[in-house]
Order: structure tokens, then C-alpha cells, then sequence
């Protein structure tokens, strides 16, 4: 299983090593207010702010919607560890797990994490990590393999729908975090 992990954790952390997590605002608003309606953003859709019980750290508690993209990143990580198209991307996080250091991919987790919560409207936290065009260039992550293709990307958005359906995200859903993967394609692909 360890063997398993690695490849993932490499794959992923090539895609989106952003850097530090999210910080946590005052402001808990997840929707905005339009012409006096309410509108949903996609981060309400995939559970919004309401508080749950963390699976993965016992006595914690997490919004529904962090934890459905946490689901989604790290099943997508697991996805692209085992795909040898995408995963020598990821030879450093690779090399960290089969070694049995897994903080690279917790740390890979909690950033796409924090990034997708950002891009998919969570108002209460900010992403500070690198930029899509510094996490996915060697020159300036060290932690990155080379840079990707376009045909790359396109694999990466397979691995991802994939890694979406095993934690049972609906097709709708799917495709709405999809567009919202696509918006970072011109940073992503460098190659």
C-alpha cells in the first residue's frame, strides 16, 4: 500500500505544491448577496460551512464543504500516484512516501485543499500559497519534475474525474470543479 501511496503523492504534489495553507478570516459567508437574492456558490454545493466531524483527526471538527474537497484532492492523489503518465512528475513526494515520510503529502492535501476551497467561492479563508505558474515550474519548485504538456493536463483532468467518482461526486458537481480546474490551464501547462 505504501508503494501505492507514493506514486500519488508525487503525481499530486507536482500538479499543486501551492506553497502555505489557508488562513482562516472572520467573515463566515458562503454566499453572495446579488440583487437582493442569494446565490450558491460551488463551495455551498459541496457543503457549504456547516460543521462536521473530521474522519481523519478524531475529536475535530471540519465544514462539510472542506471536507468534501479534501474526499475529491486526496482520492485524486491516490488516482495519479498509481497513472504512469502523470506520476514522474512526482519523483520528490514519491521518494519522501516509499521512505515512509509522509508529510509532503499532508502537506500537498492540505494546500490543493485550501486552493480548491478558495476557487470554489469558501469566503472565510485565503490561499497564500505559489502561484499555479511557480508550483508547476521546476526552476522555481524543486519538488516538481518537469513541466507539463497540455496532453498532460488533459491526463491530469481524467485523473480527476476519476478520483471524483470513487468518493461519489455527482457528474454535475464534476463537471463544475472541472471548469474551474480549466481556468488554470494557461498557468499549469508550460510546456
Amino acid at each position: 500500500m505504501k508503494k501505492q501511496i507514493l506514486p500519488l503523492l508525487a503525481v499530486v504534489a507536482g500538479f499543486a505544491v501551492l506553497g502555505t495553507s489557508c488562513k482562516k478570516k472572520d467573515d463566515n459567508m458562503t454566499t453572495t448577496p446579488t440583487n437582493n437574492t442569494t446565490t450558491m456558490t460551488l463551495y455551498d454545493s459541496l457543503g457549504g460551512t456547516q460543521l462536521v466531524a473530521d474522519p481523519a483527526m478524531q475529536g475535530q471538527m471540519i465544514e462539510k464543504g472542506r471536507l468534501g474537497i479534501r474526499s475529491v484532492v486526496d482520492s485524486t492523489i491516490f488516482v495519479i500516484a498509481g497513472d504512469p503518465k502523470l506520476n514522474g512528475f512526482f519523483t520528490v513526494l514519491l521518494s519522501e512516501v516509499t521512505s515512509g515520510n509522509t508529510s509532503g503529502f499532508t502537506e500537498l492535501s492540505n494546500n490543493l485543499t485550501d486552493f480548491f476551497c478558495v476557487a470554489t467561492g469558501a469566503k472565510n479563508f485565503k490561499y497564500s500559497g505559489l502561484s499555479m505558474v511557480a508550483a508547476h515550474d521546476p526552476a522555481q519548485n524543486k519538488r516538481m519534475n518537469g513541466k507539463a504538456s497540455n496532453a498532460d493536463f488533459d491526463q491530469f483532468v481524467s485523473d480527476l474525474v476519476v478520483g471524483a467518482k470513487k468518493v461519489g461526486l455527482s457528474d454535475q458537481l464534476i463537471g463544475q470543479v472541472g471548469a474551474v480546474v480549466n481556468t488554470t490551464r494557461s498557468q499549469v501547462v508550460q510546456k
